[in-house]
C-alpha cells in the first residue's frame, strides 16, 4: 500500500513542478530579436582567392533584460549578391535597451568581390544586407537570437562643402 502512496505523492509533485514553470513562462514578455546595423567596414588582409574584412554590427538591445553575448555568426550581401560571411566567438554585454558595438572578421571571395566592383559603375548607391544568428544569455538562460538588417551606401562622388569657384 505504501509503494502506491508513494508514486501517487511523486506525480502530484511532478504536476505542481510542471503547473509552476508554465506559471513562470507565462509572466515574461517574449524575447525579441536584437536590431543589428553596419556600423563600420574595413579590408583586414587581401589574399589572392580570399579577402578578410573587418565588420563593425552595432547590436541594440530591444528587451528588458541584458543580453550577455557569447558568439555570432552572418553572412553579407552586396547588391542582391552573396559578398562575405563569418563567425565570431566575440562576447559583450549589451544593456537593456542599450547598444553596443561587435567586431566580426567576415571572409570574402575574390571572385565575389571582383563581381561588386564591376557593377559599381553602373550603381550611385551600395544596397547591402547583413543576417545571421546571436548566441546570448539572457537571465541565465540560452538563447539563440536571429537579426536582419539593410541598407544602402551612397558612393557617388560628394562636392566639397563651400562655395563653388
Amino acid at each position: 500500500m505504501k509503494p502506491k502512496l508513494i508514486a501517487v505523492g511523486r506525480a502530484c509533485a511532478a504536476l505542481a513542478f510542471l503547473a509552476a514553470l508554465g506559471g513562470c513562462a507565462g509572466l515574461g514578455k517574449p524575447l525579441e530579436s536584437p536590431r543589428v546595423t553596419l556600423a563600420d567596414l574595413r579590408i583586414r588582409e587581401a589574399r589572392t582567392l580570399e579577402a578578410a574584412l573587418e565588420v563593425v554590427l552595432r547590436v541594440t538591445n530591444p528587451n528588458e533584460a541584458a543580453l550577455d553575448i557569447q558568439g555570432l555568426h552572418a553572412d553579407l550581401e552586396v547588391n542582391d549578391r552573396p559578398f562575405a560571411h563569418g563567425a565570431s566567438p566575440a562576447g559583450a554585454a549589451v544593456p537593456p535597451f542599450g547598444s553596443e558595438t561587435l567586431t566580426l572578421v567576415m571572409h570574402a571571395s575574390v571572385i565575389d568581390v571582383f563581381r561588386a566592383l564591376v557593377d559599381l559603375p553602373r550603381n550611385e548607391a551600395l544596397r547591402y544586407r547583413v543576417q545571421g544568428r546571436l548566441r546570448a544569455l539572457v537571465g541565465g538562460v540560452p538563447s539563440m537570437l536571429p537579426f536582419a538588417a539593410e541598407g544602402t551606401l551612397d558612393i557617388r562622388p560628394q562636392r566639397p562643402l563651400g562655395p563653388s569657384p
